[in-house]
C-alpha cells in the first residue's frame, strides 16, 4: 500500500460522488418546485426527520433552512413515537429522509403525520418505496452506487441528499428575498453578524476615555494625553466641545521633520484641522472602510452638530472581530 494507491482510492470516491450529484440535475423538476411551494406556504415550521446517517444529513438540512429564513428543526423518528411527535403541529411541513424508503421508525409515525393533515415531503433513493408512495411529494435522491466499494456505507447517497437539501434551502432563500442582514440576525456571534450588526456606538470610546485637548494646549500636553489614552491620537476641541481637529502619531513624525520645538509649540498650530470623522449610528464595518480608504488607524466620532462624541482605532475594530 503506497501513497499513490491511497490517492487513487480517494479520487475514485470523489469521482463517484460527483457523478451522483450530476445525476440530480434532471430531478430538479416539478416535484422539486412543488416541495418548495409547500415549504413557502408553511405557516408553522419545517420538521425534518431521518434515522442513522440520514438523520445526520436531516439535522444539517434543518439547520441550513433555519439559518436561511425557513424556520425548521430536526426530530429524531425514534423519539417521535415516544412523545416527540407532539412537536409537529397541523401548520407544519415534514421532510422525511430514508434512502430505502422503508425505515421502520419513520413509517411508524407516517400515519400520525397523515392524520394531522401535514404535508409530507420524502427524500428517498427508491421512488417505489412505501415512504415515497405515502408522501405528498417525493424527491428522488437515489444513486447508482455508493462510493463505498462494499456498497454498504452510506456515502454517495448521503452526499446527494445533502445537496438536494441545500438546493431546497437556497431556492427558498432566493424566493423569500433573504438578505445578508437577515442572515446576520440569526448569526450574531459569527463574523458576518459582527460586521452587519455592530455599530460604531457599540465599540467607540466615550466620555473621559476620549483623548481630548483644547486648541490652546501645548503640543507637550497633547502628547501626554495621547500617551494616557493610548489611541495613537487626540482630538482638539473648543470650550463647547466642537471638534476643531486631530493630532496623531503620524502628525508627530511630520512635526519633527519640520524641526518644530515640541516643548514650546501650541497644538492648534500643528494639528490637522477637521480630520476624518464618522457618526455613532453607522456600522462599524463602514467605519473600517473609511479608515482603510483614508489609510488611517483611528477616527473620531461626531454628531450632526460636529460635537465630539467618541473615538475608536483599528485595535478596537480588531477586538470586536470586525476586521
Amino acid at each position: 500500500m503506497n501513497q499513490d494507491h491511497l490517492k487513487k482510492l480517494g479520487l475514485a470516491v470523489i469521482e463517484t460522488e460527483l457523478a451522483s450529484i450530476a445525476a440530480l440535475k434532471p430531478r430538479i423538476n416539478d416535484d422539486f418546485a412543488k416541495a418548495c411551494e409547500l415549504m413557502l406556504a408553511c405557516e408553522g415550521r419545517v420538521v425534518v426527520t431521518g434515522m442513522g446517517k440520514s438523520g445526520h444529513i436531516g439535522n444539517k438540512i434543518a439547520a441550513t433552512l433555519a439559518s436561511t429564513g425557513t424556520p425548521a428543526f430536526f426530530v429524531h423518528p425514534g423519539e417521535a413515537s415516544h412523545g416527540d411527535l407532539g412537536m409537529i403541529t397541523e401548520k407544519d411541513v415534514v421532510i422525511a429522509l430514508s434512502n430505502s424508503g422503508e425505515t421502520n421508525e419513520i413509517l411508524t409515525i407516517v400515519p400520525i403525520i397523515k392524520r394531522l393533515g401535514v404535508p409530507l415531503i420524502s427524500m428517498t433513493g427508491k421512488p417505489a418505496s412505501t415512504l415515497s408512495s405515502e408522501a405528498s411529494i417525493n424527491l428522488d435522491v437515489g444513486v447508482e452506487k455508493e462510493a463505498c466499494p462494499l456498497g454498504l456505507a452510506p456515502t454517495s447517497s448521503t452526499t446527494v441528499a445533502l445537496v438536494m437539501g441545500d438546493a431546497l434551502a437556497v431556492a427558498l432563500l432566493e424566493t423569500r428575498g433573504f438578505t445578508e442582514e437577515d442572515f446576520a440576525l440569526s448569526h450574531p456571534g459569527g463574523s458576518l453578524g459582527r460586521r452587519l450588526l455592530l455599530h460604531v456606538n457599540d465599540i467607540m470610546h466615550t466620555g473621559d476615555t476620549i483623548p481630548t485637548v483644547y486648541e490652546n494646549a501645548s503640543l507637550r500636553d497633547a502628547l501626554l494625553e495621547m500617551t494616557r489614552k493610548k489611541l495613537g491620537m487626540t482630538a482638539i476641541i473648543d470650550k463647547e466641545n466642537n471638534l476643531l481637529g486631530i493630532y496623531t502619531d503620524g502628525d508627530l513624525r511630520r512635526t519633527l521633520d519640520k524641526n518644530v520645538d515640541v516643548h514650546t509649540a501650541v497644538i492648534k498650530d500643528v494639528m490637522t484641522r477637521g480630520g476624518t470623522t464618522t457618526t455613532s449610528n453607522v456600522l462599524a464595518a463602514e467605519a473600517l472602510k473609511i479608515m482603510q480608504d483614508k489609510k488611517i488607524n483611528a477616527i473620531l466620532v461626531t454628531d450632526e452638530n460636529n460635537k465630539l462624541t467618541g473615538a475608536l482605532n483599528m485595535h478596537d475594530l480588531l477586538r470586536a472581530g470586525v476586521v
